[in-house]
């Protein structure tokens, strides 16, 4: 009796071991079939396709091809083809850290119910893509390319097919000109400017731009006008109110009547690197309502955020929303906005002697040898000229105006030239009020200046020809 039931003892732990046996290699057949990949196992040509869509986060978005790309919702809608492109750049070599080849249970890598569905189909096949959960351990994305197989993606398709619309739109681009050789600007602010080398209107080599009033030419400050020349060119033409602006609408956002236009006629190079030439043009406007409380507000805005703008490219079809500063900057365009602010503002490695008229009396400082060797004398004696000239140079606008003078001169100084073509240039300075002068050059008007900066160059004055170091 022991026999028999120590056989049965013996049978059933012979059985348990072949069970156990027999999980442990169904266990290895399930770990032989998740395996390390690195292939590509998914190969799309971007130029075969011809239609692209894909569901993510409650949202549908689809596209074909005919000829460009058009959104199937609306056909106006301009589309970026470059952001297509990057779309579909993800499956051109899609490649997997791991494959999964009988996956059991899809809800263990939430292919049950796919963050992103991605349709693509070329002439002969039609693709569906299901993109699953993120595994954090992997740092990877499981992936369903429907042959029945799971995948661990390698990049993850997400990154590019987590957009919205308006991340394909065809933006309107300001050009990457090389140098701009004419700006002209109509509405609020009537302007001209040209550009040009070597132009023997101004005392200084720097100035390049130029504009022209009453048949004369005038220079402007050639560090203001690339600003606003960058200004133009690096304008951040992203925030769309609409792609498709009807003629209504232009109206409601002051565009059909641009508050101002803005012309640029440059030089660039062309996609072979050969010299071409174009235009762009700049349509802007505050919002209409803003513009007209703006009229009666008793005193300018100081927070520019408050400040609601658009623009638009030429006859281009979209309308962005600019920010208030933008705005500001690209208003600013007139003769004022961009001449010289410095009274004075030649390179004075040129100047070779100054004329001085203070308290009554005539001064004359000389100079022996030229640009940055040149000495400097008062009578015999060699002198620093460097506090005079950050003082002469320090001298700038406060208020451009074209008011003649009505109070006494403070101080007068005639500046002379290495340069035929403006031998000198006489500046004098008049008492304006406590806190201004008026700055005339040759006889004309130009600023108000503050007048604690002509004190300066008064003291400077005097501290040559006085030998003093303060104001007695």
């Amino acid at each position: 009796m022991y026999r028999v039931k120590r056989l049965y003892i013996l049978a059933g732990v012979l059985a348990l071991t072949c069970a156990a046996a027999v999980w442990a290699l169904h266990q290895e057949e399930r770990q032989e079939q998740i395996a390390s990949s690195g292939e590509t196992v998914l190969e799309i040509d971007p130029d075969t396709v011809r239609s692209l869509s894909w569901e993510y986060d409650g949202e549908t978005l689809s596209f074909h091809r005919d000829g460009p790309w058009i959104y199937d919702s609306d056909e106006a809608f301009p589309v970026s083809g470059d952001s297509m492109q990057e779309l579909l750049e993800t499956f051109r070599s899609f490649r997997a850290a791991f494959v999964i080849t009988e996956p059991e249970d899809l809800s263990q890598y939430g292919l049950d119910n796919p963050v992103c569905t991605i349709e693509m189909t070329t002439e002969d096949q039609t693709y569906m893509i299901q993109l699953g959960d993120y595994s954090t351990m992997d740092q990877q994305r499981y992936v369903s390319t429907g042959d029945g197989k799971v995948y661990l993606a390698v990049a993850d398709p997400l990154d590019t097919f987590a957009a919205e619309l308006s991340d394909f739109i065809e933006h309107d681009e300001t050009p990457n000109w090389n140098q701009v050789t004419r700006l002209t600007v109509s509405g609020s602010v009537e302007e001209s400017l040209f550009y040009q080398k070597d132009n023997s209107s101004s005392y200084s080599a720097t100035d390049v731009y130029f504009t022209q009033r009453g048949g004369e030419i005038l220079p402007l400050d050639t560090d203001r006008v690339e600003s606003y020349l960058d200004a133009l060119k690096y304008l951040g033409l992203t925030d769309y109110v609409t792609y498709h602006a009807t003629d209504q609408e232009l109206s409601a956002y002051g565009l059909d009547n641009p508050e101002l236009t803005i012309t640029a006629e440059y030089t660039c190079e062309n996609e072979t690197g050969e010299a071409a030439s174009g235009t762009f043009v700049l349509h802007i406007s505050r919002d209409p309502q803003e513009r007209e409380a703006a009229k009666t507000a008793e005193k300018p805005e100081d927070d520019l955020s408050e400040i609601t703008a658009y623009a638009r490219v030429g006859d281009s079809q979209i309308v962005y929303q600019i920010s208030g500063e933008e705005y500001e900057t690209l208003m600013a365009a007139s003769y004022n906005d961009l001449r010289h602010t410095q009274v004075f503002w030649a390179d004075f490695d040129g100047v070779s002697q100054l004329d001085i008229a203070l308290d009554g009396v005539d001064y004359t400082i000389t100079s022996k040898g030229d640009g940055e060797d040149r000495l400097w004398f008062y009578g015999d004696e060699e002198l620093d000229i460097t506090n005079l000239q950050r003082a002469l140079e320090g001298v700038t606008a406060v208020e451009f105006t074209d008011e003649a003078a009505k109070s006494r001169q403070e101080i007068e100084l005639t500046v002379h030239l290495d340069s035929e073509a403006f031998p000198q240039v006489q500046m004098q300075f008049y008492r304006y009020d406590g806190a201004s002068c008026l700055a005339v050059v040759d006889g004309e008007p130009v600023s108000l200046v503050a007048r604690s900066a002509v004190v300066d160059l008064m003291e400077a004055v005097r501290a040559i020809v006085l030998n003093e170091t303060e104001v007695t």
